[in-house]
């Protein structure tokens, strides 16, 4: 135990030292921003000093002492002591303190988490008036950080299972730290560079997130808590990065949204010391007394893996196999696609959209604000007919709500007039009611056999479409905003199909029920 305590000590060491370099590193290319100040902060063209080097050097040798330092030992032993070990809340277990602690902490990570990616469409206009290249040139940018953010789903999930919950969300705020000084690089190419770091620091935050509920939620609340969770995040997300790029773009330029990691990235930091290590990897590090006080505090309890057939026999979810398991897994990829090609790619081009039209970056970011605003409260109605009336339906009609959006969008842009506040209202409302349900009611719907493979493909697929939105920028054949609404109505009308066909009731069921699907061929 006593080494046990000394490695730990040194590892926390380690991390604080890796977090003061990484900081060190940023604020080294503060003095290039400032330069900038008589030029509304343009700095395009400027030679890079020394001390930006030295600094970029610092933010890598302090990402890797920080990752030395949460790094478990005994990976391969603590693997092996967790197999046959589940921790499992109680079924009826009330929600705490501890629980709404945690819930709070969640949102407010994910907020952080998902303003970064946001904030790509506010700067897109900036960062075309500066480099003086055409817009199709930038749009490699938000591309290059959606390639990023798809090679992190990959990469954090298998550092989830490494590091643990806790260490994998400190190490990506590391991460977002460093990724700051692109607000002070002269160079796009730097730029583009920054942006893949960018979004390898996001992509594994959400399913990280959905782990460290599902295990320390009671199993009764476990589907609203990850919507509202879920929800909450990517509205939130959205706004603070429309209203501080309608606050701050104006006098500091579109550089400001990237140098907005530091503190943002230092907040998450310090919100890590909220959020509890799985139960789980505590017991396979051999860290009993901790494990044991995270339990008490959540309510859970751990025992060796073994079937509950009582919890089985109430269960009315049945297991999908055959053409219905694929049918389903289909539904729920061509929507996660649509999703990805609306908020990857309609939502991110209508900023520049607006201002090619007349209205001012601040005009745009303050209707965008707003229409964030106005979606705000539908995430508690979002998790509330998720959790009390059905999960198949409540995706259904944030499907259809999207529809709606999209379709007075084409109306706009085909000469029908209007404000187009109602239009991107609808459009953040239903593709923030997509993202909040999709993946739950993924991870609710399939048998163990196959559910990690189905959930993590669901979730790539969204990041696809926006992948694929993001090339039609680079090559310039982006169409008029008219066109894009139509081309997506497409295949989210047939997602509102096949989801209200191929969709399973998951409210209510005891997910074990799946696990019968095992022994049954997947053909």
């Amino acid at each position: 135990m006593k080494s046990n305590t000394l490695a730990d000590r040194q590892g926390i060491w380690a991390f604080g030292i890796g977090c003061v370099a990484v900081t060190a590193g940023v604020l080294m290319h503060i003095p290039m921003f400032l330069m900038g100040r008589d030029m509304h902060f343009m700095l395009a063209g400027m030679p890079m000093g020394w001390d930006m080097v030295a600094g970029m050097g610092l933010i890598i040798i302090g990402c890797l002492v920080a990752a030395w330092g949460l790094l478990p030992r005994n990976v391969a032993a603590q693997r092996a002591a967790s197999v046959d070990l589940i921790v499992a809340a109680p079924e009826d277990a009330p929600l705490g303190p501890a629980h709404w602690g945690l819930l709070f902490v969640l949102v407010l990570a994910l907020i952080i988490d998902t303003m970064k990616p946001a904030s790509l469409g506010f700067t897109v206009p900036g960062m075309v008036g500066e480099y003086g290249v055409p817009k199709a040139t930038v749009s490699l940018v938000p591309f290059f950080a959606l390639i990023g953010t798809m090679t992190g789903s990959v990469v954090w999930g298998v550092l989830a299972d490494i590091y643990g919950r806790k260490a994998t969300i400190l190490l990506s705020a590391v991460m977002f730290v460093g990724t700051s000084i692109c607000g002070a690089m002269p160079s796009l190419a730097w730029n583009i560079g920054m942006c893949f770091m960018m979004g390898l620091a996001a992509g594994g935050m959400l399913p990280v997130t959905y782990a460290l509920l599902a295990e320390m939620m009671p199993n009764k609340h476990r589907g609203w808590s990850l919507v509202l969770v879920g929800g909450l995040g990517a509205v939130g997300g959205y706004f603070a990065a429309s209203g501080l790029s309608a606050l701050l773009q104006p006098v500091f330029g579109w550089r400001i949204l990237w140098l907005l990691n530091l503190p943002t990235g230092l907040a998450l930091v310090l919100l890590g010391a909220f959020i509890p290590e799985s139960a789980k990897f505590l017991l396979a590090r051999g860290r009993a007394v901790e494990a044991q006080a995270v339990m008490r505090r959540f309510g859970a309890v751990v025992r060796k893996a073994e079937a509950a057939p009582g919890a089985r026999e109430k269960s009315t979810h049945t297991p999908l196999t055959g053409a219905k398991l694929i049918g389903k897994l289909t539904a729920l990829s061509i929507a996660a696609i649509a999703w990805g090609l609306i908020n990857f790619g309609l939502l991110l081009w209508l900023p520049a959209d607006l201002a090619a039209k007349g209205y001012s970056i601040a005009v745009a970011s303050k209707l965008l604000a707003e229409s964030a605003l106005i979606a705000f409260p539908t995430v508690f109605v979002a998790a509330l007919l998720y959790s009390r009336w059905s999960t198949k339906w409540s995706l259904v009609g944030a499907i259809a709500v999207t529809l709606a959006g999209l379709a007075l969008v084409l109306r706009l842009e085909t000469g029908g007039g209007g404000s187009p506040v109602l239009p991107v209202a609808l459009l953040i409302v239903g593709s923030n009611g997509i993202i909040a349900i999709l993946l739950p009611y993924a991870a609710e719907s399939f048998p163990l056999r196959v559910r990690g493979r189905a959930t993590g493909w669901v979730a790539a697929c969204t990041k696809g479409g926006g992948v694929l939105a993001q090339a039609l920028s680079i090559t310039a054949l982006v169409p008029a905003m008219g066109v894009v609404a139509g081309i997506i109505l497409v295949p989210t009308l047939l997602a509102l199909g096949l989801v209200a066909w191929f969709g399973r009731e998951t409210r209510g069921g005891d997910l074990r029920r799946l696990d019968d699907a095992m022994d049954a061929p997947l053909v």
